[in-house]
């Protein structure tokens, strides 16, 4: 990580012809002469065509503002969540908000590769740029949620590699942008900029990026489907004994004998995977369910003790279709100059997409699954990414309503610093490491307690206005002052 003066996205500069501009640029005219010059074949002499001079690509103002929400959301159901159950991850099937987030993810790193490729001038480079990214991403994410960094409550660092944690949010953002970078950097040296005139004309421009999408569809069908599940055994981290899961199963949904969780225990193994997954609060495990009563019930199952990985191998492949929908977002903004299209284009496949989200869940085909990456939710979340995109895309862009939205503007446009700092602790666990005779006295502490907590009596009210007030408004702020002297944090 690193900070940039004047880069708000080196990776992803939301620049984009307007839909009065003229597109694309004269560099490129020479895609669109060969008809030109056949009409004079007699000739010797090649036609030249006058350069014009092209204005200033505008920045899309809504990319940041997304990018900035979903942040914003990230901090706010992580922290708010204890007291908030029904804003937290569902402890299995369902969805709520702060399901919408990893996905949201996906999708904007998806319009961002569009944007951040649509010209290549050398794949090499290209490509090394993705892979260098990509390593970084990793490495950032087994710091900080591989068990390296215990912020912001633990002041301690450090992580028994026998017990590392392998996957996460960052990992799994690392190979939806490795995935469809690297196809996109391979069409983009071979398209054209001209899109055939009918519906479907965008969709034959970019087909392998959907012959993807179609592969990890058949490929995560095939074993979610088809993985026979047998019984297996399991440390307690609780009470220290061995205890076995009865399974013996195909095609099961439950929380103990899915295909997902099976691929990651016999790939990662026990020992790497996520120790307290949501489903501890599941109401089989907690009677508080979805709350958490930190003990599970008298009869609760053996599963409910057990590890499971919830941004594992292979939801992080079904994943990658969030990232693909984004793309396509990406492209609609590159190829299409007017409003009307471009709004077509994103608000009918999204209202198409939950739709079929919301049938395949309530119709018990395929249920809404956050852990799983199951294929409803990957219709649901992304359908809703695209009418939120579009949403912001019409105040903001078309009509100019952008001031409302600028603390999110200035989170999204330094997301990886909001992200290190406030989503991950450690801010907090900076400032927790300078307390007053005990760890527990701390000017974090002292605030949410004396400035929050107690002047509303409710710890429920008191934290949610914290995490509002304390953090996303204060991180706003403190992305508006870096935005002011042009610094931005990347990877």
């Amino acid at each position: 990580m690193n900070a940039a003066k004047n880069d708000p996205e080196d990776g992803a500069k939301n620049e984009i012809a307007s839909p009065h501009q003229d597109f694309p640029s004269s560099k490129q005219t020479s895609i669109f002469m060969d008809d030109a010059h056949n009409l004079d074949r007699q000739s010797k002499e090649p036609i030249i065509m006058p350069e014009t001079p092209i204005p200033k690509a505008k920045r899309v103002e809504t990319l940041d503002v997304f990018r900035g929400l979903t942040i914003a959301v990230m901090i706010l159901v992580d922290d708010a969540g204890g007291e908030w159950p029904h804003m937290n991850h569902s402890p299995w099937n369902g969805c709520t908000l702060a399901d919408f987030v990893m996905p949201f993810f996906l999708f904007i790193v998806g319009v961002a590769i569009a944007l951040a490729f649509k010209r290549i001038q050398k794949t090499s480079a290209a490509v090394k740029k993705v892979i260098i990214r990509t390593i970084k991403l990793i490495f950032w994410g087994l710091v900080l949620q591989g068990g390296y960094s215990h912020a912001p409550d633990d002041l301690s660092y450090g992580v028994d590699m026998t017990k590392i944690r392998w996957c996460g949010i960052l990992q799994r953002i690392a190979l939806g942008y490795a995935v469809v970078a690297l196809v996109e950097i391979a069409i983009t040296r071979r398209r054209t900029l001209l899109v055939l005139p009918d519906t479907w004309g965008i969709f034959q421009l970019y087909k392998w990026h959907w012959v993807m999408a179609v592969s990890i569809i058949i490929i995560y069908c095939s074993c979610v489907y088809g993985l026979y599940v047998p019984d297996w055994q399991f440390k307690s981290a609780y009470t220290n004994e061995t205890l076995t899961v009865k399974c013996g199963v195909k095609a099961h949904f439950g929380p103990p004998c899915n295909a997902v969780g099976y691929i990651d225990r016999e790939v990662l193994g026990l020992n790497h995977m996520y120790g307290t997954p949501e489903w501890t609060r599941a109401l089989p495990c907690d009677i508080r369910s979805p709350s958490s009563s930190d003990d599970f019930r008298p009869d609760a199952p053996t599963w409910c003790q057990a590890p499971f990985e919830p941004e594992g191998i292979l939801g992080s492949i079904s994943g990658i279709l969030s990232a693909i929908l984004g793309v396509h977002y990406g492209h609609v903004l590159i190829h299409y100059k007017g409003h009307t299209k471009r709004l077509l284009h994103w608000v009918l496949p999204a209202l198409v997409l939950v739709l079929l989200g919301l049938i395949l869940h309530y119709s018990h085909a395929i249920p809404l699954n956050k852990q799983l990456y199951s294929l409803s939710y990957v219709c649901l979340t992304g359908g809703s990414a695209g009418l939120v995109f579009s949403f912001f895309y019409v105040v903001i862009d078309i009509y100019g309503f952008s001031k409302p939205f600028l603390l999110l503007k200035w989170m999204g446009l330094n997301a990886m610093f909001v992200f290190v700092m406030a989503a991950e602790g450690i801010f907090p666990a900076f400032i927790n490491g300078w307390y007053y005779k005990s760890p527990n006295n701390t000017l974090v502490y002292w605030i949410q307690k004396h400035i929050f907590v107690e002047p509303w009596h409710s710890i429920k009210a008191g934290t949610l206005l914290y995490v509002l007030f304390g953090e996303i408004l204060f991180w706003g702020v403190v992305s508006g002052l870096l935005h002011r002297q042009k610094i931005y944090w990347k990877l």
